[in-house]
């Protein structure tokens, strides 16, 4: 079987590292998803450059509003609109159809802090496909190391989700030489989500959320 990678990259955009990015996956013909906090996208010069990525065929994701609050510690109602709705507004034309949704995991941690039961609600009740992860390879803090990381990830298991950052720090630069690595071990990089990955999608539970939040719905399947 064919190994499989999708990529995805987390809080940009970041001028000067995003291009970067883009220009890396241009050259090989590789396509993206890029989630980005809605704070951020209000920068000036930010919004027109997730529109080139856009533009390039990247799918464009939703990672918060501030991507400061994990959903599983705050007993506020309002916190899952102001979140992940506002966010989505912010993005507006930039958005998915399908819109996807990052929860912040607070360091890539898939715990019950993640969700709580008033998002799941309302990514049920507003059509949002959440986008998980089973690779972090911890770019941020290491900008070297994260290569090695991130492909024994990808040589462990059939299909990677993998988050990687455009954001300033220097990982960035080795962003070429490991898509190459990646190509050279015969790896196929997609643009699609595996169901693993996506426990809600289109506002419909698929997975188990067990783990990520006390109390919840139940599947519909």
């Amino acid at each position: 079987m064919v190994r499989r990678l999708t990529l995805t990259f987390d809080n940009g955009p970041t001028s000067g590292v995003t291009e970067l990015v883009l220009g890396e996956l241009a050259r090989r013909g590789i396509l993206a998803t890029f989630f980005v906090v809605g704070r951020d996208l209000l920068r000036k010069g930010n919004r027109e450059l997730v529109q080139q990525a856009k533009d390039a065929g990247h799918r464009i994701g939703n990672h918060t509003m501030t991507h400061d609050v994990q959903f599983g510690t705050t007993a506020d109602p309002d916190v899952p609109r102001q979140q992940i709705s506002v966010a989505q507004e912010v993005l507006a034309d930039l958005a998915e159809p399908e819109k996807l949704f990052r929860p912040w995991g607070g360091g890539g941690i898939l715990g019950p802090d993640l969700l709580s039961t008033a998002a799941v609600e309302l990514m049920r009740r507003e059509g949002y496909t959440c986008v998980l992860w089973n690779s972090v390879p911890h770019d941020w803090e290491d900008a070297t190391g994260w290569v090695d990381r991130a492909l024994a990830d990808i040589r462990k298991q059939d299909w990677t989700v993998l988050v990687l950052h455009d954001i300033r720090g220097g990982a960035m630069d080795h962003l070429g030489d490991f898509l190459d690595r990646v190509l050279a071990d015969g790896v196929q990089i997609v643009q699609e989500l595996p169901a693993e990955c996506t426990p809600i999608r289109g506002g419909e539970v698929i997975g188990k959320l067990e783990d990520l939040v006390t109390d919840i719905p139940a599947a519909t399947h």
